[in-house]
């Protein structure tokens, strides 16, 4: 169930300006997820064009950061907020520099699926667009309960991480044998395996804004959750120096 809502502002600008906040950080949430699955799209349907224009609209989703930061920023410094209105602006200022790194992760899932679109197709991709589904989702549904402050939801979608863990593994291990079965598959193997380790990390990133909604709704921290993925070998490396 969605928490009560904050009492209004005796100035009105102060919640006018934070719900614009609210409406930038959705923003680039709905971008984030149009990446994903464009990303996931060119993958499919070996579409190198399609994974270029992926990692172009990059560029956009680092503006919108650049503003939602600069904004959240303005409010701290003149109103001085303190309580469950600074909670939100924290909130606000880490979710979007989340959403922002989630860009980068499907920028590099699309420039891997422009790589491999010449080149022969591997038998357990089969497995990505499952996982692509899945954190597209879990994206949503944390974003949904940032804009609704609801904590349930954002519990759901925590609880739902293991399951995108469960299907990397599932996919490196599967991989790991493909390519000792085919040795000529091994450089499209190996960008398999890290664009599934994108959406690995793109799935621990929307867990990361539902446990920042947790607590910008309830203040409570929650205890920190166990990985099941035991693979860091595979880590791509950091998109941005």
């Amino acid at each position: 169930m969605p928490s009560e809502p904050p009492t209004p502002h005796t100035v009105k600008s102060f919640d006018e300006e934070i719900d614009e906040l609210r409406t930038l950080v959705s923003q680039m949430g709905g971008l984030a997820e149009v990446q994903i699955a464009s990303a996931i799209d060119a993958l499919i349907r070996r579409d190198g064009e399609l994974g270029l224009k992926v990692a172009e609209a990059d560029a956009e989703l680092d503006r919108l950061e650049g503003e939602a930061e600069a904004m959240a920023v303005s409010i701290i410094a003149r109103r001085a907020p303190m309580a469950d209105d600074l909670r939100e602006l924290v909130a606000a200022l880490k979710i979007s520099a989340i959403i922002e790194r989630i860009g980068d992760y499907a920028k590099n899932i699309g420039k891997r699926a422009s790589s491999m679109a010449a080149s022969a197709p591997v038998q357990p991709v089969a497995i990505i667009p499952e996982m692509g589904r899945l954190v597209a989702s879990m994206l949503k549904d944390a974003l949904d309960a940032y804009v609704e402050r609801d904590a349930r939801l954002a519990i759901d979608v925590m609880m739902r991480d293991t399951q995108v863990d469960d299907l990397y593994n599932s996919l490196f291990r599967s991989l790991l044998t493909y390519m000792m079965e085919n040795p000529h598959h091994i450089t499209s193997s190996a960008h398999l395996l890290f664009i599934a380790k994108n959406l690995e990390r793109i799935g621990d990133h929307a867990t990361n804004i539902a446990e920042m909604v947790h607590f910008q709704v309830t203040g409570q921290h929650l205890v920190e959750r166990p990985k099941a993925d035991q693979t860091p070998l595979y880590t791509d490396p950091a998109p941005k120096p």
